[in-house]
């Protein structure tokens, strides 16, 4: 099972089951969670965590 076979279901129960409101809540914790793996290790990870 490929690990990223979620992606497309999750957006198969968005369409069939009318969860649009959803969309944005899963767009910010995606955002969210790039930016705090990107600057893991960086000079930035102590000030972005903070605001945590």
């Amino acid at each position: 099972m490929n690990k990223f076979s979620i992606i497309p279901e999750l957006w198969e129960f968005l369409k069939v089951r009318k969860k649009w409101w959803l969309a944005p809540i899963l767009i910010l914790l995606l955002l969210l969670g790039g930016l705090i793996i990107l600057t893991q290790g960086s000079a930035l990870a102590p000030f972005i965590y903070t605001l945590f």
